[in-house]
């Protein structure tokens, strides 16, 4: 007998989630299939005037301590695994009194679902952990291992959202199920269960404090297939849950590329407090800029480069009003980033079709932030994600001038910019808003000339700015570059074997310098 010629007569029903389950037992039982059931879900069919049958009557064994042993039984197990096309399977089956179980439909009690409802696993009750432990499902999951292992033979069913699509085939092929179909609810069974336990086993990691791990271990459901990656010939899909803190509301889809810079946009603008408007092209800031009036923030930003916003993206960390959306509506953009918009703001902004404009929840941004991963051949790069802007125990002034107030306040500016820029990166800048970028040189120094050129191309005036670099000056050659247009204060991190000649530097100067002792290279 071969799978596609074997009809199915015997069902299992065990599942949490009721969603269709009544509709497809009717079916199953218009076609003739007996159906066997569990504690809850036999409650609920027999509710709703199905006549299935107890699972007992297969193990001969009652449900116990508190329904955690219900399922795990030899009887059951011989009829899930049985190969129906070996003699000596059916012959054991016949000898002991065993019915074969052709179908398994089965969804999983839901540990991920109460799991959200604990966002600092560090600090549960013995309680909360009791509950959490209650949801893990022992087995449902063993029933679909074994199904979707002999899958030949027994159907493997996890999805509700494939029942219809099961008593189609059932009724198209006589009770039978093709061998294609039948992989592929195999597929599925396992996919899911391996995000199951991997769900499962990061909240143990978490619970015991691991820091270190022996697998990477990470599944995310897939939540949009994108028309290709960053370029048209790369195939590419979202996982995750991106969706449920960027919401759009309006514009084409998003792309793999907007996908990236709707991310880096929020990572820079979560730095700020004050009212800030940064503009962002291929994840690098373009400009950003800091006021009370997120127009003015806006113009500050979009002055330090006029050029490249063009296709761009905005964010800001304000709820966006109509007189912000008339300010920024002549210039093509990709993307505007806000926690808000106004009606009259949407109106305006919704006039070009293909402008995505995406809601963002700041805090759930910040709070998820945790990992980095980075995918290499054969391989993947996990790292902490760079939080902390700098320790203030090490933020250290390191020249014979001190830096005055102000200057200060444009460090702390320049240096929480130049964090989000690619390295090397060097920003000049003022208390409230960058003047020259230079991003992703090979040479620091020549980071420095781009941002000088283009503030000189901008017209804009580096007399008096502050210049921050995302890593040490290696030589004083960066200084010295600084010095020359007029800049007073620079931070960087610290720690090259040629510190002394850099801070000598800029005393030569009369420029102050802080180091901070933390770099924030952006690879």
């Amino acid at each position: 007998m071969e799978p596609n010629q074997f009809k199915i007569k015997t069902a299992i029903i065990s599942v949490f989630d009721k969603t269709g389950v009544v509709e497809l037992a009717k079916s199953l039982v218009d076609l003739g299939i007996e159906i066997y059931s569990t504690g809850g879900t036999k409650k609920h069919l027999s509710e709703n005037g199905l006549n299935v049958r107890n699972i007992e009557e297969i193990t001969q064994f009652p449900e116990i301590l508190d329904g955690r042993v219900k399922t795990l039984h030899p009887a059951l197990y011989a009829g899930i695994l049985a190969r129906m096309n070996k003699a000596e399977h059916t012959k054991q089956l016949d000898i002991y009194n065993l019915k074969s179980i052709d179908l398994v439909v089965c969804n999983l009690y839901p540990f991920e679902t109460t799991l959200r409802k604990f966002p600092d696993i560090s600090n549960l009750s013995n309680l909360e952990v009791l509950e959490l432990l209650e949801m893990i499902d022992i087995g449902g999951p063993s029933m679909l291992r074994a199904s979707a292992k002999n899958y030949h033979w027994t159907l493997p069913v996890v999805n509700p959202m494939r029942y219809p699509e099961l008593i189609q085939l059932l009724k198209n092929n006589g009770g039978c199920v093709p061998e294609n179909y039948r992989l592929e609810y195999a597929a599925e069974t396992f996919e899911h269960i391996a995000h199951y336990d991997v769900v499962i086993a990061n909240f143990f990691k978490k619970l015991a404090k691991k820091t270190t791990n022996s697998f990477f271990q990470v599944s995310q459901p897939i939540e949009l297939n994108l028309r290709y990656g960053e370029n048209p010939q790369q195939k590419a899909s979202l996982f995750g849950s991106f969706t449920k803190i960027f919401q759009k509301l309006h514009g084409k889809d998003l792309s793999y590329n907007n996908i990236l810079d709707i991310d880096s946009a929020a990572r820079l603008i979560v730095e700020f407090d004050t009212p800030t408007v940064a503009i962002i092209k291929h994840t690098n800031p373009c400009g950003v800029g800091t006021d009370e009036n997120l127009v003015e923030a806006y113009r500050k930003a979009f002055a330090t480069d006029t050029v490249s916003p063009f296709g761009g993206i905005i964010v800001v960390n304000r709820p966006v009003d109509k007189d912000f959306a008339t300010e920024v509506h002549p210039l093509f953009t990709e993307v505007i980033i806000a926690p808000d918009f106004t009606n009259e703001a949407l109106e305006l902004l919704m006039m070009k079709k293909d402008r995505r404009l995406i809601k963002v929840d700041l805090e759930q941004f910040k709070a998820s932030i945790e990992l980095d991963y980075r995918s290499v051949t054969n391989g993947v790069l996990v790292q902490d994600a760079d939080k902390m802007l700098f320790n203030s125990e090490d933020f250290k002034v390191v020249t014979r001038r001190e830096p005055t107030d102000e200057e200060v306040e444009a460090l702390i500016f320049a240096w929480k910019v130049v964090k989000h820029v690619k390295s090397n990166a060097i920003v000049f800048a003022k208390k409230d808003r960058t003047i020259g970028i230079g991003a992703g040189q090979m040479s620091r120094v020549d980071s420095s000339r781009i941002a000088v050129e283009k503030a000189k191309m901008m017209g804009l005036e580096l007399n008096g700015t502050v210049v921050a670099s995302d890593a040490f000056f290696p030589f004083p050659d960066g200084v010295l570059e600084a010095a020359k247009v007029g800049a007073t204060a620079v931070i960087q991190p610290g720690g090259s074997i040629r510190d002394n000649e850099v801070i000598e530097a800029a005393n030569q100067n009369n420029i102050a310098m802080v180091f901070t002792n933390m770099r924030h290279f952006k690879h």
